[in-house]
């Protein structure tokens, strides 16, 4: 069967959010301490104690928001203990994540500052679970008042004269489980309670999420939104791609393709959680005001071989990226209700887009793809049409190709196009309609194998390169092109017009 891509230029959906690309550390194995925080001590490079290549590296990738400081541990986590003078910071133990001792070296302002440098926006995540309303409310006042009051003074005291910008807050995370095991009419009532105490001491939008489902848990989102749907700005959704459940995850390199497959069909299983949770949003929010927040997602995979279980450090493979590209997709494809998603995590944990060992640090095969996929921030969607064939394994069988369409603010198209199938290549034809074009580009990342990932000494084993001699036709008014995709593949094509 032939495979088809067609594309109406003029038939916009919604703007891809750019924060659709978000990103979330947590203090959480060596996400913080070696990934972002070395100290201004160390012999790693670093600004303030937040090491060089890092920024760098993620400042490519034009981050646009970054959630802190979880996860679970934001719902043990109280605020005062991580101000002031470092030698004096309160040294707490971290039971959610390894049970080690954290020192609170990084705090307010160190995320504040890590902001700067990427040149990211803020989402921070409060304590429901072990804070009171009180805590948050004095937090919320800390980080962004500017006149005179309790908490800006103690800011000042600590260093800091003007408050910063707090586009995001969340209230709350995951209250069905680690933060607080509460039932969903009882966390409504308290988000109602708490983020009426998130105030706005800014000329900004008071941005307030609300702690959402656990994958198909539709009743959370049914009782969210009816009873604090007028009280928030979004709703959270949480979803790891685990194949095989919660005690069945697997290695992150070692795998055969019946994994690999059922990989694959569980990363796709979002679209279904989007149209369904973004369904009963609809109900109670018609005119989509509230957005939908998938403020974690990736894969969650057992932890390599001799490190800490708590601190969730797995390696990354063309795996992953193919399941990065296919989320991202769906992202730009339920863009009318999804306005935020943040990958978990950043640095050394899960789903990274770095890995440091000591002063080395690589990038990811997922980190590849948000770099390849990032001009499609701020962009319009699409209506693109696929018609292809199949991937097939025992019987089941998956699209074999996954795409979505934009239009970027400059008039460019971009395709975004994740091959899944690890043994064919295909031919796929593609119809831009009512598209004049110019020239056309595109990028490929793939690899040997579905197990090539990128280590420490080979860095680069897994990195994109450039398609070259792509050629394209007028036929009317529209601009008609031929592409071969690669087996286990992600291209994204840019079309000038």
């Amino acid at each position: 069967m032939s495979n088809q891509l067609h594309v109406l230029t003029r038939a916009p959906k919604a703007r891809i959010e750019p924060e659709i690309y978000g990103h979330f550390a947590e203090h959480l194995g060596r996400c913080i301490y070696e990934g972002f925080w070395v100290g201004e001590d160390s012999d790693i490079p670093n600004t303030r104690g937040i090491r060089n290549d890092v920024v760098e590296a993620l400042k490519n990738l034009n981050i646009p928001v970054l959630r802190w400081p979880g996860g679970c541990f934001a719902d043990e986590y109280h605020w005062k203990d991580g101000i002031g003078p470092r030698e004096g910071r309160k040294t707490i133990v971290n039971t959610h994540w390894g049970g080690v001792t954290e020192n609170n070296h990084f705090g307010t302002h160190e995320f504040f500052d890590l902001c700067e440098l990427l040149g990211t926006k803020a989402y921070i995540c409060g304590n429901v679970g072990s804070g009171t309303v009180q805590e948050m409310a004095e937090w919320v006042e800390y980080i962004t008042f500017d006149g005179v009051s309790p908490m800006a003074n103690l800011r000042r005291e600590h260093g800091r004269d003007k408050g910063w910008d707090l586009p995001f807050f969340g209230v709350g995370n995951e209250n069905w489980g680690c933060g607080g095991n509460m039932r969903a009419e009882y966390y409504s009532d308290l988000y109602r309670r708490y983020s009426t105490y998130v105030r706005k001491f800014r000329d900004l939008p008071a941005y307030k999420i609300a702690g959402g489902a656990n994958v198909s848990d539709y009743h959370w989102t049914e009782v969210l939104m009816r009873e604090g749907a007028n009280h928030m700005n979004g709703l959270s959704l949480h979803y790891y791609t685990m194949p095989d459940g919660w005690h069945n995850r697997g290695t992150a390199r070692e795998f055969d393709e019946t994994s690999y497959f059922d990989t694959i069909k569980a990363a796709l299983h979002m679209d279904e959680l989007l149209s369904r949770h973004g369904a009963i949003m609809d109900v109670y929010d018609p005119k989509r005001r509230v957005g939908l927040i998938v403020d974690e997602w990736g894969t969650w995979w057992d932890v390599e071989t001799g490190t800490n279980p708590g601190f969730l450090y797995q390696q990354n493979t063309i795996r992953d990226a193919l399941v990065a590209a296919a989320h991202l997709n769906l992202f730009h494809n339920h863009a009318h209700r999804v306005k935020m998603a943040n990958i978990a995590q950043t640095v050394n944990v899960l789903q990274a887009m770095v890995l440091t060992d000591g002063a080395k640090m690589l990038l990811t095969p997922t980190y590849h793809v948000f770099e390849m996929m990032k001009e499609n921030q701020g962009a319009t969607s699409l209506t693109a049409t696929l018609e292809g064939d199949t991937y097939n394994i025992n019987g089941k069988e998956l699209p074999a190709l996954h795409t979505s369409a934009s239009l970027t603010e400059n008039g460019e198209i971009l395709l975004n196009i994740a091959h899944f199938d690890p043994h064919n290549a295909r031919t796929l034809d593609i119809e831009l309609h009512a598209f004049e074009a110019k020239s056309v580009s595109a990028r490929l990342l793939s690899g040997e194998s579905l197990q090539a990932y990128n280590e420490f000494e080979t860095a680069e084993a897994v990195t994109p390169r450039t398609i070259d001699g792509l050629k394209f036709e007028k036929v009317g008014d529209n601009t008609k092109l031929t592409l071969e995709v690669p087996p286990a593949s992600v291209i994204v094509v840019k079309v000038e017009g």
